[in-house]
């Protein structure tokens, strides 16, 4: 494993993945106060070998006064696999859902396509949430896929699809710009609520619990750096959460 400073690797991605990428910068620059956040330097671009092939990762994250971290990671393995993963981790003094997406391409076609704003402190959305998710319009795509038997985390307005075409692309790449829009707005408005800091974190740590039961995330990284390696990029980067007070 090796570690270097590299060119963003959405410009040999998918190009769905380099939209979306180019989009989530894009309204994290305008809707929220960004600031550096404390990512290892190792960890800002890393490289393996996954069955021959070499397995490049890049992360960037940022820190808000609303949340505690967002982040995104491109990945790429050889010319046969690209991955973009965002979450964003909302600051355990305010009352927010999570946002996450995720894209997995693969000889060319996006065969993977998730986006949600899942709820944490409750089992629904908070209103207002549920008010401007539910305004929007209804998308029928072709190939809709089902959850993972921990996707019960997920909100009822989970997006999980294969697009079909480059209109499905689109519209997929339309509705998680929608939802981040939403979301931001929503942090902007959102006051802090110290009082519900120790159930916020405690709804964020089952959220990352179960979104580490993903075996093929985790069966990549193993098989690229190793499994002490991969528990240690699973916990502290991918879906890390900040210490007890």
């Amino acid at each position: 494993m090796t570690s270097t400073s590299s060119p963003s690797l959405r410009t040999e991605q998918h190009s769905l993945i380099q939209k979306l990428a180019d989009c989530i910068e894009g309204v994290w620059q305008e809707q929220l106060e960004l600031s550096p956040y404390p990512l290892p330097e190792d960890l800002g671009y890393v490289e393996g070998r996954l069955e021959g092939e070499k397995l490049r990762i890049e992360n960037r994250c940022y820190q808000t006064p609303e949340f505690r971290k967002i982040h995104l990671e491109l990945a790429k393995v050889g010319t046969t696999l690209d991955i973009l993963h965002c979450v964003m981790f909302p600051n355990p003094n305010y009352d927010l859902p999570m946002f996450g997406t995720d894209l997995v391409g693969a000889k060319g076609k996006i065969g993977a396509a998730i986006a949600d704003l899942s709820p944490i402190r409750q089992k629904v959305l908070p209103p207002a949430y549920q008010q401007q998710l539910s305004d929007l319009p209804a998308i029928a795509f072709t190939n809709p896929r089902d959850l993972p038997p921990w996707g019960h985390i997920f909100s009822e307005f989970c997006l999980f699809v294969r697009p079909d075409n480059s209109v499905e692309e689109t519209l997929f790449l339309d509705r998680v710009k929608a939802y981040m829009q939403i979301h931001c707005q929503q942090a902007r408005n959102t006051p802090a609520t110290p009082e519900l800091h120790s159930e916020i974190l405690a709804g964020q740590r089952n959220y990352c619990d179960h979104q580490r039961k993903n075996d093929k995330t985790r069966r990549v990284l193993e098989n690229a750096f190793g499994n002490e390696w991969a528990e240690y990029y699973m916990t502290q980067v991918l879906f890390d959460l900040p210490e007890e007070d």
